[in-house]
This record gives structure tokens, sequence and C-alpha cells, in this order.
């Protein structure tokens, strides 16, 4: 698909094809707007109007059509008769606990703290440092520890994002083999959950940040594993839990500075049995100049959180650096792939 849109795009002249890449930030606001408004809940029950609609939203209704107007123009809504506007497929998505849905993803992107990281991008380049500080003064996982709404809606689009990754990851790598898993930066333990889901023999040690961590056991009990793992919350930065025979770091990595992850590394190092393994899940950007979704995802992080995406050389580097050797990456059914190393 992205290179059927590449194709399209250069079938554009030159300006018009920078023009259009110019202006994508129109069709990101508007889905913003339709998903803080909660226009998608408002249509659940069938065609409306923009006259219908606005005294229940507090909207300007002639406003609220031309929106409707737009969303339709893009797939989203479809135009009935009498003005009326519909949901369809694509805007099922939108509603409020739909399955699959993209609304967090929408209202986080599209926030005012998450955009406030982009506006400063060119310092980021400037500077090394990330836009969020710039903007917000602090790292990323400081303001989410500051902000638990933003830190719940941001948990959310974790799972949404990787919900395809956890089944993928499960099912490639043979887990049974191992006593005990620990999950390093865990969050609510959706992917461990997976692992032992899938693997009956191993227990699972979640490992996250308390905050992080405060709705892992409602999600351990749904997926039938609770009894099966403990939580614990600390700081990969001071140590992590020892005596584990595998360490699954899952998008942690790609966070980081290089010395943040050396530290991170060490500290796995230090406490896994000797002939453990480290299991690391990301998304590993191919060579040469082919689109690729790391790619845009590594701007996202120089403009967030200072990490960043890596080629399968330059893991091999990082974990080189660490104490520890790549023996294999493993290709998923998802974007993100496993990355196994063994200590040096």
């Amino acid at each position: 698909m992205a290179d059927d849109h590449r194709t399209a795009q250069q079938a554009l002249p030159p300006h018009r094809q920078l023009m259009q890449m110019g202006s994508a930030y129109r069709i990101s606001r508007i889905l913003y707007a339709a998903a803080k408004l909660g226009l998608a809940d408002q249509l659940a029950g069938g065609p409306k109007t923009a006259a219908e609609l606005a005294g229940l939203m507090h909207v300007h209704a002639p406003s609220l059509h031309r929106l409707m107007r737009t969303l339709a123009s893009l797939g989203i809504l479809s135009e009935q008769s009498e003005r009326r506007y519909a949901l369809t497929a694509l805007g099922e998505a939108l509603k409020t606990g739909a399955p699959g849905s993209a609304k967090a993803y929408i209202l986080v992107n599209g926030s005012h703290w998450f955009q406030s990281a982009w506006d400063r991008i060119v310092e980021a380049v400037e500077t090394g440092k990330t836009g969020l500080e710039l903007a917000q003064r602090m790292p990323l996982f400081d303001y989410l520890a500051r902000h638990p709404e933003d830190a719940s809606l941001f948990s959310e689009i974790m799972t949404l994002v990787h919900n395809e990754e956890t089944p993928a990851v499960a099912a490639v790598y043979d887990f049974s083999v191992f006593n005990t898993i620990v999950d390093v930066g865990g969050a609510t333990g959706d992917l461990l959950a997976g692992i032992l889901a899938r693997h009956a023999g191993p227990r699972g040690v979640l490992f996250d940040r308390a905050h992080v961590l405060s709705d892992a056991a409602a999600l351990l009990e749904a997926r039938g594993v609770r009894e099966r793992v403990s939580i614990e919350a600390g700081d990969f930065f001071s140590a992590v839990p020892t005596g584990g025979d595998a360490y699954v770091l899952s998008h942690v990595i790609h966070d980081w500075n290089e010395d943040q992850c050396l530290a991170i590394l060490g500290n796995v190092r230090k406490a896994m049995n000797p002939s453990g393994c480290l299991l690391i899940v990301e998304i590993v950007v191919p060579a040469g100049d082919r689109p690729h979704f790391s790619k845009l995802l590594d701007m996202t992080m120089l403009v967030t959180t200072g990490g960043r995406e890596r080629t399968e050389d330059e893991y091999a580097q990082l974990l080189h650096k660490g104490g520890f050797r790549l023996t294999r990456v493993l290709p998923t059914n998802s974007q993100a792939s496993l990355i196994e190393a063994r200590c040096a």
C-alpha cells in the first residue's frame, strides 16, 4: 500500500507532491475534531443532520455541517438525502469502545501536549533535544507521570497500536523453554499475558513504574494468567528483578538515548541467569530508501522521547556495547521483529 501511495504521489508534479505533503496536517486536525467532539458516538443510532446534532453537542450547526461534509469526502461519513450523514465502516472505528478503535490514538496525536513536541521539530534537529522537553520542560514519561488522564489514554493507544504484535510474538518463539520470563517495562502486561496464555509452563514477572502498573492486575485477570504473574514496581535505570531465564524489552529500547539504553541493558545483564536470554521486541528499520513506518516512527522518537529506531546492524552494535551478542532476528506477522541476544 505504501508503494502504491508513493507511485500515486509521484504522478503529480514535484511542487504538487510537496504541497500535498505540507498540508497533510489538515486531515489529522479534522479527524481530531471529530474524535474530540464525539461525533461518531452521536451518529451511532443512525443518520442525522448537523441541525439535529448541534444542540446535543453544543456546537455551531452550520460549522458542524461543513465538518461532516468534509468527513464524508474522506470516506468517514456518507451523505444521505436531506443533508443527513451516516457512519461508514471507517467511521465506525471512531466510536468510543469500538473494536480496534482509533479514537484514543487520534486524541493523543492531536492533543496540545503531543502537538507541542512537533511544533519544536526544527529546534530538536538543531539541538538534539526532544521537542517535548523544549515545549513542556520535562521528558515524556515525567509528563505522563504528572498527567494521569493523558497517561491512561497513552497506555490505551500502546495496546491498540501493538495489539497485532502480541499473538505474533507469542507464536514466533518457543517461550516454553523458560521457567521465568521477566517483562521489563511491560506496562499493563498485554504482551506477557499473550505469551503465558500460549505457553502454559513459564511464570512471569511484570516490572514497570508504579503508576504504569495501575491497570495491570485487571488485564492479567481478564486474560486468565494473573496467578502466574508477579507484579513488581521499580525503575529499570536502577535495577530489574533478578533470576529470570528470559528478559523481554518490548518497545523499551527505542524510547531512550544510547547511554540510557546501555544502563538498561547493563541492569538486565546483571540480573539475568548466565545462560539467560534477552528478547527485544522492536520495529527494525530496513536498509535503503523504501517507505517504511519505522522511519516516520523514528521522527516521533526524535521529538518525543529522545530515543530512536534502529537497523539490525545498529542493534548488533548497541547490544555489543551492552555486553550481549545478537544471535538472530525473527520477523513476525506484524510490523515488529523479535531480536534475540545472549550474554557475550
